[in-house]
C-alpha cells in the first residue's frame, strides 16, 4: 500500500518579520490586505499576527531591516493609492468645471431669449 503523505509544508516567519508587517500595517495610510498583498503572505495571517502583536507575544518590539522587496511593493502601493487619490480629485474638478459651463450656457440662453422677446414692450 503507498505512503500517504498528509499535511503542507508551512513557511515560518521570523519574529522580526512578523513584527515589521504588523507595524507597517498599522500605519495610517496603509490596509491589512495591501500590506498582506506586497508580502505576500494571507490577510488572516497578518491579522492573527496583529493580535498577537497586541497581546504581547512578540519578544521584540522594533526592527530596522526589511525586506528589500517587500518595501518597494509597499512603496509601489502608496505610489499608487496616491496617484489614485490625484486622478479622483481631478476629474471632480473636471465634472465640476463641465457643470459651470453648462450653467453658463444655459443663462446665456434666457438672456438671449428673454432680450429678443420684446413685443410686449412694443404695446
Amino acid at each position: 500500500m503507498p505512503e500517504m503523505i498528509t499535511g503542507k509544508k508551512t513557511q515560518r516567519y521570523s519574529t522580526e518579520f512578523k513584527v515589521k508587517a504588523v507595524e507597517w500595517s498599522h500605519q495610517a495610510h496603509r490596509s491589512v490586505k495591501g500590506v498582506a498583498e506586497a508580502l505576500d503572505i494571507h490577510p488572516f495571517m497578518l491579522s492573527r499576527w496583529r493580535k498577537e502583536y497586541r497581546e504581547g507575544q512578540f519578544a521584540m518590539k522594533r526592527v530596522k531591516k526589511a525586506p528589500a522587496d517587500a518595501k518597494q511593493k509597499i512603496q509601489e502601493q502608496d505610489e499608487v493609492a496616491r496617484l489614485k487619490r490625484r486622478v479622483s480629485e481631478l476629474e471632480e474638478e473636471n465634472d465640476i468645471l463641465k457643470k459651470f459651463q453648462r450653467f453658463q450656457a444655459e443663462e446665456r440662453r434666457k438672456r438671449s431669449g428673454s432680450s429678443g422677446n420684446t413685443e410686449d414692450s412694443t404695446r
